[in-house]
């Protein structure tokens, strides 16, 4: 047995086009962003899909709504839940990037966005987004994997980035280099080896 998950990070939103940190800020998406989730659909038509994860923001289920309607599986189930939500900024969200460099230096800035553990001022690091998207993964998203279903998950570029981490492996070193494009659908295939692994695999706290 083998099942598909996929992974899309959300079309281009408004703050994506003016560069801005955008986190929790519920920013919907720009003319190339539902562009960007329409060509993901199309790229995914002919796929089975029986169920789909987003997050609560509305860049993220505007995206799920478009790839749905593009594949021709507007009818299955659509689960939301913030867990899949994006890295909070916290105090940052809404700056201009370049702008907040230029306030606090580039490499201060460059630590807050890339670095694994550091938190911006009142957000998150990538082990916080961590640590709240693999819980609800293995607890919640796992279970429909291993019945069988093929999975669908439009989310966030952090909170993609942590289930790739888990899915893949990843060190803290190779995974704050990944990019991963809006509108780019990902796919994995799991056998029941590989969903196995998942319950055993590694926490947080031993991480590479």
């Amino acid at each position: 047995m083998s099942v598909k998950l996929f992974l899309i990070r959300h079309g281009q939103s408004q703050w994506n086009l003016e560069n801005r940190f955008t986190g929790w800020k519920d920013i919907d998406l720009t003319e190339q962003g539902k562009e960007e989730a329409i060509a993901a659909g199309l790229e995914l038509r002919g796929e089975e899909i029986d169920i789909a994860f987003t997050s609560v923001l509305i860049r993220a289920e505007h995206t799920l709504e478009l790839v749905l309607q593009a594949c021709g599986e507007s009818g299955i189930p659509i689960i939301r839940d913030k867990a899949l939500n994006e890295r909070a900024y916290g105090d940052l969200e809404g700056l201009n990037k370049a702008d907040t460099a230029k306030k606090y230096g580039e490499e201060q800035v460059h630590i807050w966005r890339r670095s694994f553990d550091v938190r911006p001022p009142g957000g998150e690091s990538l082990k916080d987004t961590y640590d709240r998207v693999i819980p609800y993964f293995r607890h919640t998203i796992v279970p429909h994997l291993e019945a069988a279903e093929n999975v669908l998950i439009v989310a966030h570029g952090n909170s993609l980035r942590a289930l790739i981490m888990f899915l893949e492996n990843l060190s803290r070193e190779e995974i704050i280099t990944r990019e991963i494009a809006t509108g780019a659908p990902i796919t994995y295939i799991l056998d029941r080896n590989a969903l196995n692994n998942i319950h055993a695999a590694y926490a947080v706290t031993d991480l590479p």
